[in-house]
């Protein structure tokens, strides 16, 4: 609490002093352009890894990140969801995972979880993740799973925002944008979902397609999302994976491109096929 206690003061007499005028007009009310949805681990400052200031983030902060679908909780979530959107104006909305998350450890290990019932509780929000990795990773070592249900439970939140309807109606409208990260704790490189080639890459690569974007490719974010692995071969070379009966998805980067992802294998071939494949 000391600590605390002095960072109180030193916030006051530093930072506070430096950005008065800021601070005084964010007394008269907030206007922040992003919704940003991520976990309350203490390893995760959405405005530090974003350099934001102040005012500029509506968050919502939970264990595993995790939004209910519509109508199924009676917590914050879904409320501040809706008024972020309606009430705030907001246009982006951005889910974020983070590896080594002790909600998703949690979730695969539900039947450890006796001695905290809440926790138990909360995690079937997310039982859609638990139930995919678990039936369809079954050859994957613990650390192996993990990973993959961090990926896949981000997807899974953003199908759960989907069933609200102010987010499918803003959706609709071309007026409302949703966004997969998942950040690594041990590198600080956040990687974004990408619904062109099903993969996770470095964010900036998506800020040309944000800007260029259309009606007609925001509805395609009505259909549920898909993942796919970066797969590391040490190659050099954009790796194509050929979904039956269409034409190759480029993969954009090799695993080895991205720091902090080499290797990883939170990712599957397994996954993309299960996609593909529509099961």
């Amino acid at each position: 609490m000391k600590d605390l206690i002095k960072g109180l003061r030193d916030f006051k007499k530093s930072y506070f002093t430096k950005y008065r005028e800021l601070f005084e007009q964010l007394s008269h009310g907030q206007d922040p352009n992003v919704l940003f949805i991520t976990c309350s681990d203490s390893r995760i400052d959405p405005n530090l890894i974003t350099q934001t200031d102040p005012g500029e983030l509506f968050v919502i902060r939970n264990a595993g990140n995790i939004i209910p679908p519509y109508g199924a909780a009676n917590g914050g979530e879904g409320a501040a969801v809706e008024y972020a959107i309606h009430a705030l104006g907001v246009e982006h909305i951005i889910v974020c995972g983070h590896s080594h998350c002790g909600a998703m450890k949690g979730l695969l290990h539900k039947e450890k979880l006796g001695e905290m019932p809440l926790v138990y509780d909360w995690l079937n929000h997310a039982e859609a993740t638990r139930r995919l990795v678990q039936e369809n990773y079954r050859s994957y070592s613990s650390d192996e799973l993990l990973e993959i249900a961090i990926a896949e439970n981000v997807l899974t939140q953003i199908e759960n925002l989907k069933t609200y309807p102010v987010v499918r109606s803003r959706l609709y409208q071309g007026n409302l944008f949703i966004y997969g990260w998942v950040y690594m704790i041990e590198t600080g490189e956040v990687l974004a979902y990408d619904e062109k080639t099903h993969s996770y890459i470095p964010p900036q690569t998506q800020l040309e397609a944000m800007s260029n974007g259309h009606r007609a490719e925001i509805l395609q974010t009505l259909a549920p999302p898909v993942a796919c692995e970066l797969p590391s071969n040490g190659s050099d070379e954009p790796i194509s994976i050929v979904p039956s009966s269409t034409t190759p998805l480029p993969v954009p980067a090799t695993a080895a491109a991205i720091p902090g992802f080499s290797g990883s294998g939170w990712l599957t071939p397994e996954q993309a096929e299960r996609i593909y494949r529509g099961s």
